[in-house]
């Protein structure tokens, strides 16, 4: 399979509201992290990192300008790679171990790591079978209800376990902005991995029903309405109905 060059590996996509999507086109969609890019009046926040196959901060300038927190909406490989190049890290306490001690298995990149996640393969030397993700503990943990002050913007960490038992959404309520990782997005939703819970996804989805959501910003897939998110979490409750 062909290689990728370095300086092709991130695109960059303004999506309004001071946010920016920094995506790894060459990682097929289903494995894709969207990583977002939020611009606030003094400095910036930055919610997941990707892969880590690529250095984040020497290819993409926009994460370099100002100071920076790096968030986790969880710890699963294609969401924390390159957490370990930022000097302010913040996850939520439940999964504080797994970034600060990642391994293959807990990560999730045994079993989704080979090249066929690939349409093009990272620059050499990379290799499916060697990938680990490096190490970044973090320097703040979150707990639900907690502010997060993105250089003068107000994000609420929302505690949403289910798909992970430390994953979380943060609202912008001044917005209407929910940037939601993998709890929710519009794709197949993944609520089976070794530490997921049935019943937290469930009371979790039922906890975004109530927040008055502008625009969704997920994990993975197209960002989309508020009203694409009722139809979404009602659906999927439905299909979980017992």
């Amino acid at each position: 399979m062909q290689r990728a060059k370095p300086q092709d590996w991130y695109r960059t996509e303004t999506k309004g509201d001071g946010v920016t999507l920094i995506s790894e086109p060459f990682i097929q969609e289903f494995y894709r992290c969207n990583c977002w890019h939020i611009r606030g009046p003094e400095s910036d926040m930055l919610i997941d990192s990707g892969m880590g196959v690529v250095s984040l901060r020497s290819w993409v300038p926009l994460v370099t300008e100002r100071p920076l927190l790096a968030v986790a909406s969880h710890t699963h490989f294609d969401h924390i790679g390159c957490h370990h190049e930022f000097e302010n890290r913040a996850v939520h306490r439940a999964e504080a171990a797994l970034l600060a001690a990642p391994t293959r298995a807990a990560t999730l990149a045994d079993p989704y790591v080979t090249d066929e996640i690939f349409d093009r393969l990272p620059p050499a030397p990379y290799q499916s079978d060697r990938y680990e993700v490096t190490p970044a503990p973090a320097t703040r943990l979150l707990d639900d209800g907690d502010i997060i002050d993105a250089g003068g913007r107000q994000f609420e960490v929302v505690h949403t376990p289910g798909h992970s038992p430390g994953g979380i959404a943060l609202w912008e309520a001044a917005t209407g902005l929910l940037f939601s990782g993998d709890i929710v997005y519009d794709g197949p939703l993944i609520e089976d991995t070794y530490h997921s819970d049935i019943d937290d996804y469930i009371a979790s989805m039922r906890r975004l029903l109530e927040l008055p959501v502008r625009v969704v910003h997920g994990g993975h897939f197209p960002s989309f309405s508020g009203e694409r998110l009722h139809e979404i979490v009602t659906g999927w409750l439905l299909s979980h109905d017992t």
